[in-house]
């Protein structure tokens, strides 16, 4: 996926307030610090700087276009943007250590390269800033009244972060997750936090609780149409494109929607018995990942997950379009939320 040009701008804003949020307050704490600026790509494991692999920093862009567009000026913004992406990367250090995984974006995870105490130290420092980052708004002149209720929404939205990841980690030994679970799952993991992020830009520009409203359901519908169209690429995208190998969520026996629906279609019974004898097996080889795609490919599951989630990105538009504003920043937000589902199947 690539980000339009034309939000640079925004981007750089959100990079130079993060790194100036993330500076070491004493040498002593020098390489605490480095491990949270590793994580985000701006050095090496040596702590030299470099232009590394890091995220897009799709939160805070959402935050700032949602800020513009119900009529806010991003500067303000700037705090609550820096606060969303604090708590996305907390997430993901903490997701690689629960997850044992030991790379991310083609590079060491941090509990790999410094154990899983200083992991886990470093997602909580990154928590932590997160909170002290949005209090900055106040700073802003950001109403106080306004900052106190961001607060409750980043916190309400963190509470179901950890609701989903717990969720996600239960269904690895489930072959009984259904389409409703599921759904439930993805909503809290992936697209709260996305929601959050428009809703806190929203919320700098206005007390218009109606509009506010309708910014979150639109990042809201638009991650869960993210969420899906990821878990169809994890089966029949294109390594190239992708960045991880072609059927990689069969390999790792993902519970991913078109597995959730395989399972659950009434009428192809032994299909569901033969998809969940599979994945129980200890590990697969390539006969095995090649009976669970002839049988998803059979059942309709790659159908079936694309029309979810279309639906769902039908849904984000519309939400976009009760709000009401015609403005270039909400543009934005129409054409960010249609380059997030062009990626390459």
């Amino acid at each position: 996926m690539n980000i339009p040009t034309t939000f640079a701008d925004y981007l750089n804003a959100v990079e130079e307030e993060l790194r100036a949020t993330l500076e070491s307050p004493h040498e002593l704490l020098a390489p605490f610090y480095g491990m949270m600026h590793y994580h985000l790509g701006w050095v090496d494991e040596h702590f030299a700087p470099g232009d590394l692999a890091r995220g897009k920093r799709l939160r805070p862009l959402f935050c700032l276009l949602a800020c513009e567009a119900a009529g806010g000026d991003v500067t303000r913004a700037l705090p609550a943007a820096v606060a969303v992406e604090l708590v996305h990367n907390f997430s993901l250090v903490h997701d690689d250590i629960e997850d044992n995984s030991p790379t991310r974006r083609h590079r060491t995870t941090v509990w790999k390269l410094w154990g899983i105490p200083h992991g886990i130290n470093v997602g909580d420092a990154l928590f932590v800033q997160a909170y002290l980052t949005l209090s900055r708004l106040v700073e802003k002149g950001v109403p106080q009244a306004r900052v106190l209720a961001a607060q409750r929404a980043l916190v309400e939205a963190c509470l179901m972060l950890c609701e989903g990841q717990y969720l996600d980690m239960t269904f690895e030994t489930r072959l009984d997750v259904s389409l409703d679970e599921y759904l439930w799952m993805i909503r809290n993991k992936t697209a709260t936090l996305l929601a959050c992020s428009c809703q806190l830009g929203a919320m700098v520009a206005s007390d218009d609780s109606q509009l506010i409203t309708h910014y979150r359901r639109f990042a809201e519908n638009l991650g869960m149409a993210f969420q899906i169209q990821d878990d169809i690429l994890g089966i029949w995208g294109q390594e190239e494109v992708t960045g991880k190998s072609a059927v990689s969520d069969i390999w790792q026996r993902k519970k991913t929607l078109p597995f959730v629906y395989a399972v659950s279609v009434a009428d192809q019974a032994e299909a569901a018995r033969r998809l969940r004898e599979i994945y129980s097996l200890p590990a697969l080889d390539e006969r095995d990942v090649a009976e669970v795609l002839d049988i998803l490919e059979a059942v309709g599951a790659r159908e079936y997950a694309a029309e979810v989630g279309a639906e769902y990105h039908r849904l984000a538009l519309k939400e976009l379009e009760a709000t009401g504003v015609d403005n270039q920043a909400q543009a934005g937000l129409r054409a960010l939320a249609d380059s997030l589902l062009e990626r390459a199947s």
